[in-house]
């Protein structure tokens, strides 16, 4: 067993399990950690991709009640089934751009400057977003009308590029739609579900072929690595929204892409291929 190899496992499965549910983008962290970790090549960017599986199983878990009830009452309760024709709505727009765009995304757009950019102005843009005074016209997520839905899944697919954050771009655009903070997080969860179920099956899909039987142990060390660290953050994350802005997410991005920035164009860090 390579112990420093599960040992990054790990690492980047707590980080994955920290930032994906935070607006601070968990793709970008884990593009800059590999590099950092040296622990690149097509193999490592499917493990980031198969342990997000592990922090949205965390959210199913959190939610498992309140998920069973929808399933249990979908064809005789309108509310339930109302909530998940929204959620699917929300899906739809950015599985369809992903299907298109998925090969040239992965290919061309992972990489750590990409992800740098990316953080700066998303920050920028949670400042301005927040800045602005609004009314909540919707504070409860059972409330939601599709039309909403159907804007959060648009802001949603801004998260194809790495960097800007899925829970960035769903909870900035539950805001711009009128959604109160606990509402648009809490949508940003179940909106996740879908999301990341369907782009960890189709990348382990499309990448069945360059998978060994060895790796099975790594991901799965990962899985509950991400698991653990989500599930926490998630009981955090939704009491810290209930009496704070997102402000503070802000300027960690902006911090943090910038170091980023400095540190790459300096150095050129090391990369060898898992």
């Amino acid at each position: 067993m390579d112990i420093p190899l599960y040992l990054k496992a790990i690492v980047l499965g707590v980080l994955e399990g920290a930032t994906e549910f935070l607006p601070i983008s968990s793709t970008g962290h884990l593009i800059i950690a590999n590099d950092l970790l040296s622990f690149n090549g097509e193999r490592a960017k499917t493990f980031d991709v198969v342990i997000q599986l592990g922090a949205i199983c965390a959210v199913v878990w959190h939610y498992r009640k309140r998920i069973g009830r929808v399933s249990g009452s979908l064809f005789s309760d309108p509310a339930a089934l109302r909530f998940a024709i929204n959620v699917m709505i929300g899906f739809l727009p950015a599985a369809s751009l992903g299907l298109l765009l998925h090969k040239t995304i992965k290919a061309q757009l992972f990489n750590p400057m990409t992800v740098a950019g990316a953080l700066i102005v998303g920050g920028l843009v949670i400042l301005a977003i927040e800045s602005r005074r609004r009314a909540h016209r919707v504070e409860n997520v059972d409330d939601l009308t599709w039309h909403v839905a159907l804007k959060v899944g648009f802001a949603q697919s801004l998260a194809l590029f790495p960097g800007v954050s899925r829970a960035g771009a769903t909870i900035m655009g539950g805001l711009l739609s009128g959604m109160s903070r606990p509402v648009a997080t809490e949508f940003s969860f179940f909106l996740a579900i879908p999301t990341m179920f369907a782009a960890t099956f189709y990348d382990l899909y499309k990448n069945l072929d360059i998978m060994r039987p060895e790796d099975i142990e790594l991901l799965a060390t990962g899985f509950f690595a991400a698991f653990f660290s989500a599930w926490l953050v998630i009981r955090v994350l939704l009491a810290f929204v209930s009496r704070h802005s997102f402000k503070p997410f802000a300027w960690y991005r902006i911090l943090f892409g910038s170091l980023v920035l400095v540190y790459f164009l300096s150095t050129a860090g090391p990369t060898v291929s898992l």
